[in-house]
């Protein structure tokens, strides 16, 4: 299941489908997510990532932070041990070249060119994500918390999605984007939940490449 929390959350705001057209209100909504984030040159969340699967009898959630370069799509996933934030489980990192997949209990990290697979997300993309090969509808407001959000479903033009939607809960006042669930044709939902959004945090070159020094005995496989 760890081995899936890490594949949906690489692929997390890839895919989705439903009826949706390209609503005014929701590109609206879209838009301003997306003109407030363009100015950043890095973006660090931190994250909750819940895997709900009632059929399959399976929900967990991990811990873990993004930090991202979205103007050079690079980005970085860190998975921590569930109430163990300095405990990093597994690492997706991506330099707009190459991506490293590394697997903390397999003592293995996956080498593969960064865009090899055209379907997997690359978060770096996440807050423009509605501009290419998707629907939007605005579906209302909704009150999480005490705070009012404004509910937009995408849905994929690609009809060989593997989700056939994604929710995002966009915090009508900040602009931000708080939630995103995407559902799948097995009954199951992924959810990311922004907890912290640090815009301009920082970030060097070496912050997007795998460091095998740091990494002793650690396998390389090379998928390239």
């Amino acid at each position: 299941m760890i081995k899936k929390i890490v594949l949906y959350t690489a692929l997390v705001l890839s895919s989705v489908s439903a009826f949706a057209q390209k609503d005014a209100e929701a590109k609206k909504i879209l838009d301003a997510v997306a003109a407030k984030y363009k100015v950043y040159n890095t973006i660090k969340t931190d994250f909750t990532f819940t895997v709900d699967n009632q059929q399959a009898g399976v929900k967990q959630s991990q811990n873990g932070t993004l930090i991202t370069q979205p103007k050079a799509n690079k980005f970085k996933i860190t998975l921590f041990k569930v109430g163990a934030s300095a405990d990093v489980q597994q690492e997706i990192i991506n330099n707009g070249k190459t991506q490293w997949t590394y697997l903390k209990a397999e003592k293995e990290v996956q080498v593969a060119d960064a865009n090899k697979n055209n379907d997997s997300f690359n978060p770096a993309q996440l807050f423009t994500l509605y501009q290419k090969g998707y629907k939007y509808l605005f579906t209302g407001t909704q009150k999480i918390g005490g705070k009012l959000y404004q509910m937009v479903d995408l849905t994929p033009e690609d009809s060989k999605s593997p989700f056939f939607k994604i929710r995002l809960a966009i915090d009508k006042t900040t602009r931000q984007i708080y939630s995103a669930t995407l559902f799948d044709n097995g009954g199951g939902k992924y959810i990311y939940q922004l907890r912290t959004i640090t815009p301009n945090a920082p970030a060097t070159e070496s912050t997007f490449a795998f460091d095998a020094k740091a990494h002793p005995g650690v396998e390389v496989v090379d998928l390239r």
